[in-house]
């Protein structure tokens, strides 16, 4: 190594983007240079956080090119009920690569405090990537289909003794059939606290409800979904998800250490292979949770593999920077 030049280019290699944008000037000298690779790491860095509420903003446009901001808007979740495009609300699948591409990212870099954040986050939304094939859509309030509320449909109703939902799956799913005429702020709370346990209802009518109602009368296939769902359904309860409890970001006071992730990760995958349609998550397939690529394609009915957006903006950080 021999320059300071040459270290931020090592740590823009390493996604550490908010080293190098901090850095910048004083390796670069304040001007243009400087502010733009600034700029690109701040980008960079919220891709990383999985910060999807700002994945798309006025400044990017200046300074990140638009392939890149297309690729991100693809994860980003709409912050009100009528912004265009529709980004994660229209297909989970781009935000699923990228999620598999933090984990892989957080795995190399050993926060695996951050990972097992990033797994987390994947087990409450993966019914949604289950029902995608089905709704047309990534479980977007504002389209969701009239069978929801068909005669005889429990979903969203307040009380259903008879209904498998807990209280607060009941609650946010009673407030997601009305979301979509509330204002920006309510629309965001809602995001913010409840549509995790919308994902968990859904998944529940489909994979696991002991008195079905007739909210899922509309889906053709309903017992292919209902496969998928119990698949999602088995990922979020697996010894991978729980050690989220046991780490800062959950509960606890202890980080994992990468030889617990694994011990979890194969009890996990034992786990899940019992279900006929996830058998795919026992393949070596050279990601560091073997098999988790595979797990989450079999539940989404669709090929999702881990995505290139973090090498692709650390590959043109390290452009600015030569």
């Amino acid at each position: 190594m021999h320059s300071a030049r040459d270290l931020l280019i090592v740590l823009a290699r390493r996604y550490s983007f908010g080293d190098v944008g901090a850095l910048a000037p004083d390796v670069l000298g304040e001007g243009d240079r400087a502010a733009l690779v600034e700029s690109v790491c701040e980008f960079g860095q919220r891709l990383l956080t999985l910060d999807a509420e700002d994945f798309a903003t006025e400044i990017d446009a200046q300074t990140v090119p638009a392939d890149l901001r297309r690729r991100a808007r693809a994860c980003h979740m709409p912050q009100t009920p009528r912004e265009q495009p529709r980004g994660a609300l229209d297909s989970l699948r781009p935000a699923y690569a990228l999620l598999l591409e933090v984990i892989e990212a957080r795995w190399r870099r050993r926060e695996l405090s951050a990972m097992i954040a990033a797994v987390h986050i994947c087990g409450e939304y993966l019914p949604l990537l289950a029902f995608e094939p089905a709704l047309g859509h990534a479980g977007d309030p504002v389209r969701w289909p009239e069978g929801l509320r068909a005669p005889g449909s429990r979903f969203g109703t307040m009380p259903a003794g008879d209904c498998d939902h807990t209280r607060a799956e009941r609650s946010a799913a009673e407030r997601t059939l009305r979301v979509a005429v509330e204002p920006p702020p309510g629309w965001r709370a809602y995001f913010d606290r409840q549509h995790s346990q919308v994902a968990g209802a859904l998944a529940t009518c489909a994979g696991r409800c002991r008195t079905p109602c007739g909210a899922l009368a509309w889906v053709p296939g309903l017992d292919d979904l209902a496969a998928r769902c119990r698949i999602a359904l088995a990922f979020a309860d697996t010894p991978l998800v729980r050690l989220r409890h046991a780490a800062p970001v959950g509960h606890g006071f202890g980080v994992p250490s990468p030889e617990e992730v694994l011990e979890a990760w194969e009890r996990s995958r034992a786990a899940l292979a019992k279900h006929d349609a996830a058998r795919a998550v026992t393949a070596d397939d050279g990601f560091p949770l073997p098999g988790l690529p595979a797990l989450f394609s079999a539940v989404a009915a669709a090929p999702v593999r881990p995505a290139t957006l973090l090498a692709d903006v650390a590959a043109h950080v390290v452009e600015l920077l030569r």
